[in-house]
């Protein structure tokens, strides 16, 4: 979807400045705050998709004044009401009214280490085989959806070149709104600066992104 999280090539937000030497967390309670988004995402319940899609609907002006993990917790918030494992009055009030849904699985503190290091490899097999090769000259899709995408407006309608074949992955358009993982065929396609910027860009620039298989047409 076009949210407030898609600031690629966005002007008005000022320049990127790096914290030297910036800490893993910068008070106490953004490290409840991932603990508990780990812990509840080990449910079961819902895929990094969804919950990818669940912080890019937050309202843009309550996005941009947020912080990195409000962002975090006020769409784990929208989860847990969506999936039944709390509701509206139990988050405001910090009390349990009802009886919760029933988590698939539970993260036991023993159990974190193995699980962090396992990550959430998204990598599946499909049957088919890719329909681009390096070297292909391709256009992205023009399209604005208001569900979950992984292709950002900037690079939308864009004309590129593949540069190499990444392997096949989970569809996160799909998953994101449980209609199944769906893998395709992922792309690293390069543009030049001025495809994506226009007039005026540094012409010695590429921009390159990943691109799921249908995001993209042959020329």
């Amino acid at each position: 979807m076009n949210g407030p999280h898609d600031l690629g090539g966005q002007m008005g937000f000022g320049p990127v400045a790096p914290e030297k030497n910036e800490p893993y967390f910068h008070a106490e309670w953004e490290k409840r705050a991932l603990g508990i988004t780990l812990s509840c995402g080990a449910f079961g319940a819902w895929s990094i998709d969804e919950s990818r899609h669940a912080r890019e609907r937050i309202p843009p002006a309550e996005y941009l004044s947020a912080s990195y993990y409000e962002i975090w917790t006020r769409a784990l918030e929208t989860l847990l009401e969506r999936h039944g494992f709390a509701t509206r009055a139990e988050i405001d009030a910090s009390v349990k009214l009802t009886e919760p849904a029933t988590p698939k699985r539970i993260l036991r503190a023993d159990m974190v280490p193995a699980v962090l290091a396992k990550g959430g490899p998204c990598d599946r097999p499909v049957e088919t085989q890719p329909l681009f090769r390096p070297g292909d000259k391709v256009r992205t899709r023009n399209f604005n959806p208001e569900t979950h995408t992984r292709l950002p407006r900037y690079a939308r309608a864009k004309i590129g070149v593949v540069e190499a074949v990444q392997g096949s992955f989970v569809f996160p358009d799909d998953n994101a709104h449980g209609k199944g993982e769906n893998p395709q065929w992922v792309y690293t396609v390069v543009f030049d600066a001025g495809e994506v910027w226009g007039e005026g860009a540094d012409p010695t620039l590429t921009v390159s992104i990943d691109a799921w298989e249908s995001y993209l047409e042959h020329l």
